[in-house]
């Protein structure tokens, strides 16, 4: 089974992009789905017991969990703490459950692949990018969206010209939905022979470690 690791910074497309994979019948694990998930249940009580202030009706409330990391930065790390073990043990039982189904490629999303050094779960890896002007133009269109918002979490993010360098795919989103469509087939496209790829590259390095 092929796992495409699909990520990218805020606002550079990928949650697009996610979105079309499915379409093209791949299926997908959304990080940001299972934060919103278990912000309604797992969660919960965790987030509280840091972020009182956060919970409206038994539940995560993003907004107000915003304002609190804004005033204090620093708690972004006691929430990862809490929300990131329980979205890798969901994303492992996913790639779990397709690898008994025998399925032959999936994607799994996660906006901090190479902050959090997850290279080495993915087979390949895929990143969405467009200008900054481009990037800040979508950000602050998002509800809820404030200039300190997207200031904090750009903050956190590896800078985009690294993940580019780092990826094995990069597709620009700066036009036409029809254009990142059709990048998008040619990277499902480029992928037929990437297993018989990924044997290559495992078989020399065990030459050149012998």
């Amino acid at each position: 089974m092929l796992i495409i690791g699909l990520t990218g910074s805020i606002a550079m497309g990928k949650s697009t992009a996610g979105d079309y994979l499915v379409q093209r019948g791949i299926p997908l694990f959304n990080a940001d789905d299972v934060v919103h998930e278990l912000y309604r249940k797992e969660a919960v009580e965790s987030v509280g017991a840091v972020f009182p202030g956060a919970i409206v009706d038994h539940r995560v409330d993003r907004t107000k969990l915003s304002e609190l990391l804004i005033n204090d930065p620093e708690k972004i790390r006691l929430l990862e703490a809490i929300v990131h073990p329980l979205v890798i043990e969901k994303r492992l039982a996913f790639i779990e459950k397709h690898r008994l189904r025998g399925t032959k490629m999936i994607v799994v999303d996660i906006p901090l692949l190479f902050e959090k050094q997850l290279q080495n779960g993915v087979d390949v890896i895929l990143v969405m990018t467009a200008p900054p002007e481009v990037q800040e133009e979508r950000v602050i269109k998002r509800p809820g969206m404030t200039a300190e918002k997207f200031a904090m979490i750009h903050a956190h993010q590896m800078d985009d010209e690294q993940k580019r360098q780092l990826a094995d795919f990069v597709i620009d989103t700066d036009g036409p939905l029809e254009q990142t469509y059709k990048r998008l087939d040619s990277f499902l496209e480029s992928l037929h022979d990437w297993p018989q790829k990924m044997q290559d590259t495992r078989t020399q390095n065990l030459v050149e470690r012998t």
